[in-house]
């Protein structure tokens, strides 16, 4: 076992990942900007180094100076989270070469994953079925028009090398494509440093399917359990459960198949997550592969039992899957809500000192926090400060629990999207379990400033 670990992160998900090593009894190593010195993970850790200003590329996305921390510290691994560096293949590379575990998939499987167009063409050969789509190295006006015509509108624009919904588009026709691509295309080398898009045919009012894959060192790939994530705003997860209550057994099987065969097909090691779309035939459609943990792994951990960062650290370390076992629950369903500071009106994001954090103690509830009260919530990072997850024998029993919980919240200082998940976990269509991608979009007015 490890002796030290360092985490490459922050906020809820440091100090999630730094509860795990705590119970292996693993020394944690945290780093920190300027703007986090007084922050949740940097007094959870047991040592903590500072990277530099708050701004990310001197910070948390500064490369060489994590590596300084991790030899510095004299810590085994890394532990990236998620976000950050969690995804970057010359990271991986490097502390590989420096004689540092990465906890996680190969460099190669991360680069093969990393871009969607690579990715795709992967799958295809696997057997894996895709979205009907298109990629466009060639993005002059012209060939864009003429590939989207092909495909037929209306189509999805996306950041080639993109992910976590920057720079994806939705259009309907040819004048709105014309309109978009230039600022598509410039997001896209402004994030990810390559103005390579690709176009693929919208699916109508589809669920967000996503399966939970382990693979192990000798060729094992497990699925651990889908999450249904179909309810977002600007392409980004707010609300996860698990199980999904839309797929039938046989739906079910499809996916959990595909899933398997998806990380088999790359030799996957470590925990992801093959993402689906899945339309109102239940036809599955490959999205990506994410080659880390997820924001919403939480759900998948009450409802298995299983903690997938310790499955994270065993697996980093050479164990077969069939060494790992979960505690037994009798939990048949799991939501999670994510927190934000933001103005539920706007999404806009609402940083500032957290007068009142304060949420009820109660059984079936788990709380992924990364603030708490007194705390300043910072503009430079990601808004989501927390997550609140329910437990319980039914899906409704969750929804219920969920509701209370979150009614007898009281948060004063910043604006949180705590009234938005409240209307969702209240509204109709949530409860009968037919919301879609769509149901943000349909069910909620939004205002701009």
């Amino acid at each position: 076992m490890y002796n030290k670990i360092l985490i490459a992160n922050r906020g809820e998900i440091a100090v999630r990942i730094i509860k795990t090593c705590q119970k292996l009894g693993i020394k944690t190593v945290a780093v920190y900007s300027e703007a986090d010195k007084e922050s949740m993970h940097v007094k959870m850790a047991d040592e903590a180094f500072l990277l530099g200003p708050p701004r990310v590329n001197e910070s948390y996305l500064n490369m060489d100076r994590v590596l300084e921390a991790a030899k510095t510290y004299h810590a085994d691994a890394i532990h990236p989270g998620y976000g950050f560096l969690s995804e970057n293949t010359e990271f991986a590379k490097k502390a590989a070469e420096e004689g540092i575990a990465f906890i996680g998939p190969t460099s190669d499987v991360i680069q093969k994953m990393g871009n969607k167009i690579q990715a795709r063409e992967t799958m295809v050969q696997a057997g894996v079925p895709v979205i009907p789509g298109k990629t466009l190295i060639d993005t002059n006006e012209a060939t864009v028009l003429k590939a989207a015509r092909e495909i037929g509108y209306p189509v999805m624009l996306k950041a080639a090398a993109g992910g976590g919904g920057i720079g994806m588009q939705k259009v309907d026709h040819e004048e709105e494509m014309m309109k978009v691509l230039p600022s598509v295309m410039k997001k896209a080398e402004t994030f990810f440093g390559s103005g390579e898009v690709y176009l693929e045919k919208f699916i109508e009012n589809p669920r967000h399917i996503e399966a939970q894959i382990a693979g192990d060192e000798s060729g094992n790939v497990v699925c651990l359990g889908e999450r249904d994530c179909s309810i977002q705003r600007r392409h980004q997860k707010i609300v996860e459960e698990a199980p999904s209550i839309f797929l039938s057994k046989k739906g079910r099987e499809k996916l959990f198949d595909a899933a398997v065969k998806a990380g088999k097909s790359i030799g996957y090691t470590n925990v992801g997550t093959v993402e689906f779309l899945v339309d109102e035939g239940e036809n599955i459609y490959f999205l990506e592969m994410n080659t880390r943990l997820q924001v919403e792994h939480p759900v998948t951990e009450e409802v298995t039992g299983l903690d997938l960062v310790e499955w994270q650290i065993h697996l980093s370390r050479g164990s077969e899957i069939s060494s790992l076992q979960g505690r037994k629950t009798s939990y048949t369903h799991a939501i999670e809500v994510r927190i934000y500071a933001e103005d539920p009106k706007t999404f806009f994001p609402s940083p500032g000192k957290l007068v009142k954090w304060e949420f009820p103690n109660m059984d079936g509830i788990r709380y992924d926090f990364g603030v708490n009260e007194g705390m300043t919530v910072s503009p430079f990072y990601d808004p989501m400060i927390g997550k609140v997850i329910a437990r319980a024998s039914s899906r409704s029993e969750a929804i219920d629990l969920l509701t209370y919980c979150l009614e007898r919240s009281n948060v004063e200082g910043i604006k949180t999207n705590i009234p938005m998940l409240l209307d969702t976990l209240r509204h109709s269509i949530f409860k009968e379990g037919k919301a879609t991608t769509n149901f943000v979009h349909e069910h909620f007015k939004l205002t701009s400033k």
